[in-house]
């Protein structure tokens, strides 16, 4: 089999590393995992240059073996930290985040799927940090809709969960996931709390054709998810799935042209754009499209 080259426009800018380490110090002081250590992100070195970080929780062991991710699924999950949420809530206060995405390995094992220890977290970054918006980036809870009610309860600005990628491809990208469900778990947050602003998103280069992706975005208008996000995937290893192909920015441009015209308030669409690549400006989006949880369906403000 042929193999794929990476292109130049896939290369980063080397991080500022005296920045990088106090981030890394404040996490490891904390005990605090990152999935942008854990999931080898490209952008680790920019997110961490700006004080940003996307906090994984209930990890760092995962209780799916999906072939694309870097997460370490062959240990056994552990007990729920009691602690965490607190530790986390003096992350933010620390770094000073003004947005702060918090997400989780998945854990089937658990009942509700880890839900609480969500609710938890939102819960004690509101007491040290109430002007900080929080995004959740969850799994799908196995389809349990009470517990994805309990996490919207605890009124996060963002509700992120990710298609990852089109239909076709689940069966040897996602084998324990399922496109219906991710469509249901958006479509259910809308009706359960249409106030929150609902994103996802997909990777680019496992195979799919630029019809399929185009489709899997009419499929996350029809369940009115706002935000949308669009990367190259990498592989991280020589175990995980290999790269098929390195998508152009002009067809990555393409596709934010066209989320744009299906209704979408935000695309971010480029090859090295992650689930929470640049996730502090949403509140940016939120001033624009302001909701309140007595005004379900946003309207733009003249500019």
């Amino acid at each position: 089999m042929a193999v794929v080259v990476k292109p130049d426009w896939l290369r980063v800018k080397a991080p500022q590393w005296e920045r990088v380490g106090a981030v890394k110090e404040t996490l490891r002081d904390l005990g605090l995992n990152t999935v942008c250590e854990e999931a080898s992100c490209p952008n680790i070195g920019e997110c961490f240059n700006n004080g940003t970080a996307t906090f994984l929780i209930m990890g760092p062991a995962c209780t799916r073996a999906c072939p694309y991710c870097d997460i370490d699924f062959e240990k056994k999950p552990q007990p729920l930290d009691p602690l965490e949420p607190l530790n986390l809530a003096e992350a933010v206060r620390r770094m000073g985040l003004n947005h702060v995405v918090i997400t989780s390995v998945n854990r089937d094992d658990l009942p509700d799927g880890g839900a609480a220890q969500f609710v938890r977290c939102i819960q004690e970054v509101r007491k040290v940090s109430p002007g900080t918006t929080i995004e959740v980036l969850i799994p799908d809870l196995c389809g349990n809709w009470d517990a994805l009610a309990t996490i919207l309860a605890a009124a996060p600005e963002v509700l992120n969960h990710n298609t990852e990628t089109v239909p076709r491809l689940y069966r040897r990208t996602r084998p324990q996931g399922d496109y219906a469900r991710s469509l249901e778990l958006l479509h259910r947050c809308r009706e359960i709390a249409p106030w929150v602003y609902t994103k996802s998103g997909i990777m680019a280069g496992l195979g799919e054709t630029d019809e399929e992706v185009r489709q899997v975005m009419q499929d996350l208008r029809s369940v009115d998810c706002d935000i949308l996000t669009i990367g190259q995937y990498l592989q991280p290893t020589q175990k995980h799935l290999g790269v098929q192909a390195f998508v152009t920015p002009e067809q990555f441009e393409a596709w934010r042209v066209y989320g744009e015209s299906l209704g979408f308030l935000q695309v971010v669409s480029s090859p090295l754009t992650r689930s929470s690549y640049h996730a502090e400006q949403v509140r940016a989006l939120m001033e624009r499209y302001p909701r309140s949880q007595s005004q379900g369906q946003p309207q733009a403000t003249q500019v």
